[in-house]
């Protein structure tokens, strides 16, 4: 699986109270807080587009992928400079 580049920050205004034990949840589940509002971001993200999130860089595989097989030479090039047919 790919690393997503993690350089936005998100920050929000919770109640003191939802907010400890919002923590107190996501370390019972061995999960850090960030990682749990991720999934959640992500999962809202699939609902309201239809589609699974995709990485930027597997986007950009895929991308490479449909175009080799439309017959496209710059997504051939990409394809095997990276070793991949």
């Amino acid at each position: 699986m790919t690393l997503e580049v993690r350089t936005a920050r998100l920050t929000i205004l919770v109640d003191p109270r939802k907010k400890a034990l919002f923590e107190r949840l996501c370390a019972e589940d061995d999960a850090t807080p960030s990682q749990v509002m991720r999934r959640l971001i992500r999962r809202y993200i699939e609902e309201r587009t239809g589609r699974p999130w995709v990485p930027s860089e597997q986007a950009n595989r895929r991308k490479s992928r449909s175009d080799v097989r439309r017959g496209s030479s710059k997504g051939s090039a990409k394809s095997a400079s990276r070793g991949r047919v």
